[in-house]
């Protein structure tokens, strides 16, 4: 039940993203890393497929940031999410490309190991994320990639964030 309404928000945000897509992507990533999170003691993989818009031109005083929309679903049955944002990509055949958007996951509300609790404290997450890539082909890029999801403790103290790590690939559509 918490998938499919992950995967309901999700398909939400990619079926209302204007037609004139750039790029669509996908990737897989090591779920529950510990990098700037405290570790959750989640496993598995991250399934994750996407879409990226054109640079907002109206937004070049900001480097014109080109939306994005994307679903992670656990292949261990741990913490999906949804979310859409922002990114920028900076640099030519070799590139990075930070982004930040908003997430809606389905982790537990309250989940205890010992006396320690472990869940994320709050439904909607920042999705900040770092990309460093490479445009293999004129319409093929590959990348490797950081995601991390946590609310800097705004929504509530509990807070302890989830990174995933892993590579994409992502198709640019003429």
């Amino acid at each position: 039940m918490r998938l499919k309404g992950v995967l309901c928000w999700g398909m939400l945000l990619v079926t209302t993203a204007p037609a004139q897509a750039a790029d669509l992507f996908g990737g897989v990533y090591k779920h529950d890393m510990n990098i700037f999170a405290k570790k959750l003691h989640e496993g598995g993989a991250d399934i994750e497929a996407g879409w990226r818009g054109n640079s907002i031109v109206g937004l070049g005083p900001i480097g014109g940031p080109a939306p994005y929309a994307l679903v992670s679903v656990n292949t261990a049955g741990n913490t999906n999410f949804a979310a859409a944002g922002f990114s920028w990509k900076f640099g030519g055949p070799i590139y990075v490309r930070p982004g930040i958007g908003l997430a809606v996951h389905d982790g537990p509300r309250r989940r205890y190991r010992g006396n320690e609790r472990l869940d994320l404290g709050s439904r909607i997450l920042f999705e900040p994320e770092f990309a460093i890539g490479w445009q293999v082909l004129p319409r093929l890029s590959m990348e490797a990639s950081l995601t991390h999801l946590s609310h800097a403790k705004i929504f509530s103290k509990q807070n302890p964030g989830l990174d995933m790590l892993g590579l994409r690939v992502n198709l640019h559509l003429p």
